[in-house]
């Protein structure tokens, strides 16, 4: 890409991000009350704001209220108005991730030891839960900036996008003990983890912009379509990414057993990578191996064309909202890097 292709992106990011983070900082600053300290603390500390090794990595890349002020800039609104609706949905992706991170065991996030892991279980169960409420708080505000029959749907729209999340969540859980599933089952599972808020971070960003119902379900068609494809390309580096570049391992995956679009497809082929696989767990020493199999038995192909595919059918469908203004290229070029990553 060349410099003046970056540009609306680089430049629409240094404006949000510091107007999210000043947004949710705010929305947190009503836990910090006598004898809550501690709270106040554990929340701040989950999104990268204090402790050891609070940096902008810490934070994470605020992809999801990205979603929303430039879709809300591209429908033709004011960005800032939507910054509630921002706030809240990336509140609510940082509550799935510190309950995720205790049902998965996982010591580290970010490069840093997780709320559970420093503060146990049951208190970060219960700053999860704080941290979901605050979304909702957060969509307070949004009282102040557009009319209220858009307010009443924005509280319609989070819960529901809350809901199809913990539905995915059961489906990705309960298949760890499943060994009959196949590649149609994995598309319910990461419609509801992954592509439901982004679709929701999209549909905020119309609704706030005062757009029609046709351009609202447009936009809100190009967030699960960006959210399918982020998956599927998410299912690839836990394969083959580079540890270099993703700042993780790439065999966890397979070390884990996780049952990803790649591993899903070759398991419907029935070759040597399936048999293998009903052997019982990857041993560490057989990553690579097993890497190449699976690429070698046409996994790898697969799964990238479909996250071409789910990319290429996202673009359409924002060509469908009619976006306009350098926020229409800025989401355009959002979309592709969600989508084509290295990490």
């Amino acid at each position: 890409m060349n410099a003046d292709t970056i540009m609306p992106l680089a430049e629409f990011t240094a404006q949000m991000l510091p107007a999210i983070e000043e947004e949710m900082q705010a929305c947190i600053s009503i836990t910090r009350n006598d004898g809550l300290e501690e709270l106040h603390h554990m929340l701040a500390y989950h999104l990268g704001w204090e402790g050891a090794g609070a940096e902008e990595k810490a934070s994470g890349k605020r992809v999801r209220p990205l979603l929303v002020l430039l879709s809300n800039a591209a429908a033709g609104g004011e960005w800032q108005c939507a910054l509630p609706a921002a706030a809240a949905v990336e509140l609510v992706h940082n509550f799935s991730l510190i309950h995720d991170d205790i049902q998965d065991n996982s010591p580290l996030r970010r490069g840093r030891e997780t709320v559970w892991k420093i503060w146990d279980i049951p208190q970060a169960i219960n700053a999860g839960d704080s941290m979901f409420s605050l979304a909702h708080i957060a969509l307070k505000r949004l009282k102040e900036l557009i009319p209220l029959e858009q307010v009443i749907q924005a509280q319609i729209l989070l819960p529901m996008a809350c809901l199809h999340l913990t539905q995915g969540q059961y489906l990705d859980l309960s298949y760890e003990e499943r060994d009959d599933l196949s590649v149609a089952d994995y598309w319910p599972m990461i419609q509801g983890k992954t592509s439901s808020l982004i679709a929701t971070c999209t549909e905020l960003g119309a609704l706030t912009a005062g757009v029609n119902d046709k351009t609202q379900a447009a936009y809100r068609e190009f967030g699960h379509l960006v959210g399918l494809a982020f998956q599927v390309h998410d299912d690839i580096l836990g394969i083959w990414g580079d540890v270099d570049i993703t700042g993780k391992s790439a065999i966890s995956d397979l070390l884990e057993g996780k049952k990803s679009l790649p591993v899903l497809y070759a398991l419907e082929q029935g070759g040597e990578f399936s048999q293998r696989w009903s052997k019982g767990p990857i041993r560490e020493d057989e990553v690579a191996d097993i890497a190449d199999l699976l690429k070698n038995e046409g996994a790898y192909d697969y799964a990238k064309k479909e996250a071409d595919t789910l990319t290429q059918k996202a673009l359409h469908a924002l060509e469908q909202a009619e976006p306009s203004g350098s926020a229409a290229l800025a989401l355009r070029q959002l979309a592709n890097q969600l989508t084509h990553r290295a990490s």
